[in-house]
């Protein structure tokens, strides 16, 4: 385990604490949608985790056993919890009574280092990595809560917004054959990136940007929401249903809904909020197809996963990319979310963390402009059902050979 564990505890508890610092208790406490959970049920369940898995083995009482049944998420080893679909009902505890909680928490961990076993300090790196999750959660489900306001309130000034600038696009080419994809043994990784393993790539070609907002605008110009052809049966149903004609956030007067508040769309940025059903609509459209998860993986292993656009504890504010494979937007891939071929869930109830979820979902690959910075990697699986688009999330092109 790294020496800097104590120190990157400290920051990542310390950054979730700046992202919710704007807010006020109310902002805090309301449920948009049943996707989306409200910024004080991020910040309790993240100090749940830490209680249940890392302090409980120590003999520390809970700070309040009520808490418990509020603040699991799904973990079904835990007993019995809160329904995911009225979080938003809890006005009680406090914003503040919460973060009081947070604060002891934190120094009970920080006292019981010293006394940590290799498989306790396994369990604060992992509390780390899913607090840096729910920390990009934090964001987008705010961005949905301020979304759903009609005076559009901002989360924050204009200048410091999650800006998204994609690259200059073009085609990079794989010959195909023999490939590893998955995490190695080094390194943090989340049960679900592994084993490592190999697999077979047919030649084809990947575009080495997402998909842009002006290129979007000409899929919708092109009656591209009401070709029923372009879609798969249950996306058409879904748009249909629903009454689909943009991505999430749009506005007909060319200006769509972030977290500085509405904004003029940049037409060269990754167009963003979209649901697997429109990625693969789009790529239709286009011609070509979406990305298989090893082909996008393979790709991107050179590259540098801590640059592009990405979330900084300094600031929400973000550089000019130097990637265009990592941040600004998770692009969805053609792949479902299954296991991979010798996957075992970790040991224990934090088995649960991913391997439950192989069903009706498809991976998406990189980082978001709301993603941790240092938290992604090419092995990477992001996950969502097919008609999710509250996050950021885009889509870059492939084609066969």
């Amino acid at each position: 385990m790294s020496d800097d564990l104590g120190p990157r505890f400290a920051a990542t508890r310390q950054l979730t604490f700046d992202l919710a610092a704007p807010l006020s208790d109310a902002d805090a406490s309301i449920q948009p949608n049943p996707d989306a959970s409200p910024a004080k049920w991020h910040l309790a369940h993240t100090t749940w985790f830490l209680e249940t898995f890392v302090l409980r083995d120590l003999g520390v009482a809970p700070y309040d056993e009520r808490f418990a049944y509020l603040f699991n998420s799904y973990y079904d080893g835990e007993g019995e919890r809160h329904a995911r679909d009225r979080r938003g009902m809890l006005s009680r505890p406090s914003l503040d009574e919460i973060r009081d909680w947070r604060g002891h928490v934190d120094e009970a961990v920080e006292r019981a280092f010293p006394l940590l076993s290799p498989d306790a300090l396994t369990l604060v790196e992992l509390g780390i990595q899913h607090e840096q999750q729910h920390q990009e959660l934090l964001l987008t489900d705010i961005l949905a809560t301020f979304a759903a306001n009609p005076i559009e309130p901002a989360y924050m000034p204009g200048e410091q917004q999650l800006k998204m600038v994609a690259a200059a696009p073009r085609w990079t080419e794989h010959g195909g054959g023999m490939a590893h994809i998955g995490a190695g043994p080094d390194g943090f990784s989340f049960d679900c990136e592994g084993p490592r393993h190999q697999v077979l790539i047919r030649p084809h070609a990947i575009a080495t940007a997402p998909v842009t907002n002006a290129e979007w605008d000409t899929f919708i110009a092109d009656a591209g929401y009401a070709t029923p052809s372009l879609w798969l049966a249950e996306g058409w149903d879904w748009v249909r249903r629903e009454g689909i004609a943009a991505p999430l956030y749009w506005h007909d007067d060319g200006t769509a809904f972030t977290l500085a508040g509405r904004r003029v769309r940049d037409p060269s940025a990754p167009v963003s909020h979209i649901s697997f059903f429109e990625a693969d609509a789009y790529a239709r459209w286009a011609g070509v197809r979406l990305p298989r998860e090893e082909e996008w993986e393979v790709a991107a292993a050179p590259a540098d996963p801590a640059q592009g656009q990405q979330l900084d504890a300094a600031a929400p504010a973000i550089p000019a990319p130097k990637s265009s494979w990592f941040g600004s937007v998770w692009e969805w891939t053609a792949s479902a979310y299954l296991a991979h071929p010798g996957f075992t869930p970790a040991q224990g109830t934090v088995g649960e963390y991913n391997g439950k979820f192989m069903s009706g979902q498809f991976v998406l690959k990189g980082a978001s402009c709301a993603t941790p910075r240092g938290h992604s990697r090419a092995s990477y699986r992001n996950f969502f059902p097919p008609a999710a688009r509250w996050q950021f999330t885009g889509v870059r092109l492939a084609r066969d050979l």
